[in-house]
């Protein structure tokens, strides 16, 4: 069962179908080719997206082409040794999140799970059906359905902790989910995160919750930060095996050519969260 307001799902495929129009390239479309060519009048069109991102349809375009991604990396680039020493500002990530972590230990990660009870359901969010899972800590897995397919994404996070006990529980989750694709104005108290992983990746993850809202950083940057310079593919692979998508923003990790590298849950999706946020900083 997916929980929450059906609506941000379709505005997730309206954008996915926006994307696809955008990706065949010559010239940008105007908003009323744009709107015909997905089956809308103009000023629905117009109103489903400035609704959604505070922006124009014109607007939210520009973000959601190729070149977008170099944009950010010239404009809004991160260095994550600076943001370590001067803390997190006003628009840090975990200060705009609220979020409140904590880790397992390695002896109880090696464990994979085992006496571990992780509950999970589905939800909808502003880039398509959401799985969410969560032990009494906190959120411990976040994967996106959209493009891999749900039952994909369910095996995937099943297979992180195969000796947990998994049970489905929707609305036990369905505050903290509120949480982490509500507004902050919604949120009553932090959201909490529970991450399962080894020590290079909980090192990673802590780098990439450094990244500020809007923001975006190398895989060499995040190299660096956890000690670890020479060991980008590693570190790469640590970024792709986030388990907490969204919250801990993988998405904002870039090539340091500006190209926008891999994502675990489609690269679509990974440019949507982009062009969300960049919106969403704009508005």
């Amino acid at each position: 069962m997916n929980v929450q307001n059906p609506e941000t799902g379709y505005h997730y495929n309206v954008m996915r179908r926006a994307i696809e129009l955008i990706d065949q390239g010559g010239e940008p479309l105007s908003l009323d080719e744009l709107a015909r060519q997905m089956d809308m009048s103009p000023a629905h069109f117009q109103r489903l997206f400035s609704r959604w991102t505070g922006v124009s349809p014109k607007r939210y375009q520009q973000y959601l082409t190729l070149g977008h991604a170099k944009a950010l990396l010239h404009e809004r680039f991160t260095t994550l040794e600076t943001a370590h020493n001067v803390g997190l500002s006003g628009s840090g990530r975990l200060h705009d999140l609220f979020l409140k972590w904590e880790s397992m230990s390695p002896g109880e990660y090696a464990r994979k799970g085992a006496g571990l009870t992780i509950y999970w359901g589905w939800f909808e969010s502003p880039f398509g059906p959401a799985l969410v899972m969560g032990t009494d800590k906190g959120i411990c897995g976040m994967a996106f359905g959209a493009e891999t397919g749900e039952e994909d994404a369910m095996e995937d996070m099943l297979s992180r902790w195969p000796q947990a006990d998994f049970v489905e529980d929707p609305m036990r989750l369905r505050p903290w989910a509120l949480g982490a694709f509500g507004s902050v104005s919604d949120r009553l108290e932090p959201t909490p995160l529970y991450l399962i992983g080894s020590p290079l990746q909980i090192k990673v993850w802590e780098a990439l919750m450094h990244i500020p809202s809007g923001q975006v950083t190398t895989y060499s940057e995040i190299a660096q930060r956890v000690g670890s310079p020479q060991a980008v593919r590693a570190v790469g692979t640590a970024v792709g095996r986030n388990p907490v998508s969204w919250l801990i923003p993988c998405h904002r990790a870039l090539r340091k050519s500006g190209g926008l590298g891999g994502y675990h849950w489609g690269l679509p999706v990974k440019r949507a969260m982009l062009a969300y946020e960049a919106a969403q900083a704009e508005a």
